[in-house]
């Protein structure tokens, strides 16, 4: 069932540019939110929410809490999926804006577990959940966006900025950390650890001012005013599109990589059993993200060219080899081999899919399903990749050393997104208003422009 929007004055004008910039400062805001709370549980939150005289248990229970975020990913996709291809794309893009922003403020305004005792983490888990909830909707509105916006030859690099804002605010997060981390023990667990988290507050003013100048995209304002939008996008979703939810949901596995590079690498290589210096690692991270920054619009503009499929699996095929080499050198404890590896696993390789899955999944659906599709199968996959530096932990064993159990668990869930990619079809030249339409995407694999 459709629901028909009156037309309402001349249709909206692509801005690719200005969608490109929205989605890149808005995911820049939300990701830097998101992983200085992630360095934050690596290095800090042990010692301040929870019992510093079991530093095993308390190393794990913070780990855990940053999964917590992607348990609650899936349900704000379900209800900002729901909203978003309902009323538009640009007003979840400024509501997820706004949630994460205010979550991440309040989280460095907490009292500690010395203060109020079991009450800390509980408020911690909530603010962490909240800020779950925000990103669930963030990444797949702002994908819809800049890819309704984008020319139809180049939607892979104007839809990678948004992913591209993501390394930027990760490593705008690192940048931020290393300087605190560099503070005396005390000064950093009672007031250092907070700062990181009150800046959130002006960078979400900025990118709001630019979120609500942005117009909506020509496409959905075009499918409301002739065929309407469905009253029930998760009906229509599941009963035409179910397939590609689940091909989604197993490509975004490929988000392993991402959470045992940031958070697991970063506990392991600073604990007891290897003993690195956390300035030293918070380094490696930030120049890994920074060749990330150049690496992922290369990418993305390629798979312009060649297609989505190839590139993303040669991050994943990719990821599941290096990963291993990155982990083991870490065991080595040298710092110029960690950097190497450390940049080629995450700033070269894993952009490759990094960079092109925000084109890859959104061009699997059409726009009246499109951000309810991408955020569902997205932040379920994501779900369990949040999960997985507390899962490392597990594999590690007591001891934090069996860091080739990990490898290996890491190598394993980047298989599924390659089985995903070699199943997809290839999108890249099918034209954006026939995105989703298997005939259209039959037409581009064979060579065809679409809608000839």
């Amino acid at each position: 069932m459709t629901v028909h929007a009156p037309a309402a004055g001349p249709p909206p004008q692509a801005q690719p540019r200005k969608a490109a910039l929205a989605a890149w400062i808005g995911s820049a805001l939300e990701y830097y939110d998101f992983f200085i709370y992630g360095s934050a549980a690596a290095l800090i939150f042990p010692k301040v929410f929870f019992d510093a005289s079991d530093p095993a248990s308390a190393t794990l229970l913070s780990l855990a809490t940053f999964g917590v975020a992607y348990a609650a990913r899936p349900v704000g996709a379900f209800f900002l999926g729901h909203v978003g291809d309902r009323l538009g794309r640009k007003k979840i893009m400024v509501f997820t804006l706004l949630l994460m922003g205010l979550s991440t403020f309040l989280i460095g305004c907490l009292p500690s577990r010395a203060a109020i005792g079991g009450g800390a983490p509980v408020l911690l888990v909530l603010l962490r959940v909240l800020q779950g909830f925000s990103a669930a909707g963030e990444q797949a509105s702002a994908n819809s966006m800049s890819l309704e916006h984008a020319p139809q030859d180049r939607r892979g690099y104007f839809t990678s900025f948004t992913i591209n804002g993501t390394q930027a605010g990760q490593l705008i997060a690192t940048l931020v950390f290393i300087p605190v981390a560099a503070l005396p023990e005390d000064q950093l667990l009672s007031w250092g650890w907070r700062i990181p988290f009150w800046l959130s507050a002006a960078v979400a003013v900025t990118g709001y001012v630019i979120r609500r100048t942005l117009e909506e995209t020509p496409v959905f304002a075009e499918q409301a005013a002739s065929e309407g939008v469905a009253k029930l996008p998760l009906a229509v979703l599941f009963r035409d599109h179910w397939s590609d939810v689940l091909r989604v949901v197993a490509a975004a596995l490929i988000a392993t990589v991402s959470t045992v590079f940031t958070v697991w690498a970063l506990a392991f290589a600073t604990s007891d059993a290897v003993g690195m210096g956390r300035t030293g690692m918070l380094w490696v991270g930030a120049l890994a993200n920074l060749v990330a920054l150049f690496a992922i619009p290369l990418w993305a503009r390629l798979s312009d060219r060649i297609g989505r499929r190839p590139v993303f699996l040669i991050g994943a095929v990719g990821s599941a080899v290096v990963m291993p080499l990155y982990l083991w050198a870490i065991t080595t404890g040298s710092y110029p081999l960690v950097l190497i590896l450390g940049i080629l696993t995450f700033g070269i390789i894993y952009s490759a899919a990094n960079g092109v899955w925000p084109s890859f999944y959104g061009e699997m659906f059409p726009t009246r399903v499109r951000l309810s599709g991408m955020a569902i199968g997205t932040q379920v996959g994501f779900a369990v990749a949040g999960f997985a530096a507390a899962f490392a932990s597990q594999i590690a064993g007591p001891g934090g050393d069996n860091w080739s159990g990990v490898a290996l668990f890491a190598a394993a869930l980047c298989l599924p997104p390659v089985v995903a990619a070699l199943s997809a079809r290839e999108t890249a030249r099918v034209a954006t208003a026939h995105l989703g339409e298997r005939g259209a995407t039959v037409a581009a694999r064979a060579g065809v422009p679409a809608g000839t």
